[in-house]
């Protein structure tokens, strides 16, 4: 795996680095060991299965806040999605700043959203899958959501 930084803080493209021959590839993507040698958290306590039937769904800004702020890795498993992470981190140089990236089944790429950030994503095709792991357990009290239009943020 490759981990390539971003222009916020902590958020980080996890990159599989696939081994090819006449059968199709093999690509680890994920290993607790090179996640903590990145710097990135090495367990995950709950995993998520987003299935979503139709193109054009959308899904966020999802983030859950203190005690428990939960970081994830997120990956499109089938399909393809417009993924967007934004930094509510009030201390941070980048509040309120976001980034968007198509992540795909073809590209295989994930993107490590941290504690802080607030998630989501807009499916591109129809039948699209998005796996993600958290390193937090669920807590409905401190659950939150903003909204993806909302000026104050200016998601394209």
């Amino acid at each position: 795996m490759r981990f390539a930084p971003t222009a916020l803080q902590g958020l980080v493209f996890v990159e599989p680095q696939p081994i090819e021959d006449e059968r199709g590839s093999f690509a680890r993507v994920f290993c607790m060991e090179e996640f903590a040698a990145a710097g990135l958290p090495a367990a995950f306590p709950r995993c998520n299965l987003s299935v979503n039937r139709r193109r054009g769904t959308l899904r966020g800004l999802h983030r859950q806040d203190e005690p428990d702020p939960e970081g994830k890795p997120v990956r499109c498993s089938r399909g393809a999605i417009w993924d967007v992470a934004l930094d509510l981190r009030p201390d941070s140089p980048t509040f309120h700043r976001w980034l968007g990236f198509e992540l795909t089944a073809a590209n295989g790429r994930a993107l490590y959203i941290p504690p802080g950030f607030a998630h989501g994503f807009q499916t591109l095709e129809e039948v699209t899958d998005v796996f993600y792991q958290m390193t937090e357990s669920y807590r409905l009290g401190i659950a939150r959501g903003a909204r993806w239009n909302d000026p104050a943020f200016g998601i394209a």
